[in-house]
């Protein structure tokens, strides 16, 4: 039988490591993806100098991505090659209920991501924002959202998938309408609004979800991830960035019954925590269907890669994304037996295919 993807020649090996990570939980193994060095992404980091930008053409994206992972078809890692709709990143949220959107380019990752500007002037207009229709093809971003997808699934097609994206849910979707202080400040002077902008948002987020997953088929049952690779099911990415900068007893007061509700909606969600939010492991650990957690890298703090031990003991049997760890560091724990199991590595600076390639070798030989 031939995997639908044809840039994925391992696809169904690759596949039951990931079930035996996401699925299984088995934290005697550990996978891993080869980041080699990247023509296309160099092409785009020559084309596109860093910083705001405008909305680029999707099929120029779409190409894009095709050549980034056309590079990697020799590379028999445990990744599940996927295009990432970056444009639609953040700003796409903001920009279907009325906000200005503008576009960055960020070429070290390969990237044109999106934000929005303040879509309201105070909270007394979030009672005059209307409810988004799904079905209103005037909305100008709904338009360009359709549109860029089938462009990805058009040059996609056969040969790699599209990737989920982040949800702008919950009191990312009050930074949104009114900027960071202004949710924090309204969190205590206005708590009863803010639940509303949070029910606002649920509804607006199942709704450009639901549209993703009724153009993009499933890869076998399941959803291609830019964090996990694939997850089995209808799965989300969430995020719980406001908290980072909160105690935990605010994440548990007003992000953990809104990241389960809609993860409860889906058929659950990967979270990515930053340096700056680790202190909300143990309890992000525990969120009904979560199916993943990924460790991201920030500067002043510890390396992801540093602490994975510690972070093991804190979160039991939940699966891991490291971000990224080099190539030496991983060979020389792979060396020395050292890597923490039930963890999905992505390694970088890997010098080419054929070293790629006998490191995996030893990847999936590896026993935590």
């Amino acid at each position: 039988m031939t995997f639908p993807l044809g840039y994925c020649t391992d696809g169904y090996l690759v596949l039951e490591r990931l079930k035996r990570l996401y699925v299984e939980r088995d934290m005697s193994i550990v996978l891993a993806a080869m980041a080699i060095p990247s023509a296309a992404q160099q092409e785009m980091a020559r084309r596109y100098p860093a910083g705001f930008c405008e909305y680029p053409d999707p099929y120029e994206r779409a190409r894009y991505w095709d050549a980034r992972l056309r590079e990697k078809v020799g590379v028999h890692d445990d990744s599940i090659p996927c295009g990432y709709l970056s444009e639609m990143d953040q700003g796409l949220y903001g920009g279907l209920v009325g906000g200005t959107v503008r576009f960055l380019c960020d070429p070290e990752m390969g990237w044109i991501s999106s934000m929005v500007e303040p879509i309201l002037k105070d909270w007394d207009a979030f009672d005059r924002l209307q409810p988004f229709d799904p079905h209103d093809m005037a909305n100008a971003w709904l338009r360009r959202y359709v549109h860029q997808i089938e462009v990805f699934k058009q040059v996609a097609d056969g040969k790699w998938g599209i990737s989920h994206f982040i949800l702008i849910d919950g009191l990312n979707f009050g930074f949104e309408l009114w900027g960071a202080t202004e949710t924090y400040i309204a969190l205590i002077e206005r708590p009863e609004l803010i639940r509303r902008v949070i029910d606002y948002a649920f509804d607006l987020n199942v709704k450009v979800q639901n549209i993703f997953f009724e153009h993009v088929p499933l890869v076998e049952g399941g959803t291609c991830s830019n964090f996990a690779q694939w997850l089995p099911g209808r799965v989300v990415s969430e995020s719980v960035d406001p908290f980072h900068m909160t105690s935990v007893d605010y994440f548990e007061r007003w992000g953990r019954e809104p990241v389960e509700r809609i993860l409860n909606t889906f058929d659950g969600g990967v979270i990515h925590i930053h340096g700056n939010g680790r202190h909300l492991l143990p309890a992000v650990a525990t969120v009904k269907g979560l199916r993943a957690l990924l460790l991201a890298d920030d500067r002043g703090y510890p390396l992801a890669f540093d602490i994975l031990p510690e972070v093991r003991k804190q979160v039991g049997d939940m699966p891991l994304i490291i971000a990224g760890v080099t190539y030496s560091r991983f060979c020389a724990a792979l060396e020395a037996h050292q890597l923490v199991g039930g963890v999905f590595y992505n390694v970088t600076d890997v010098p080419d295919a054929d070293t790629a390639n006998r490191c995996m070798e030893r990847v999936r030989a590896y026993q935590a």
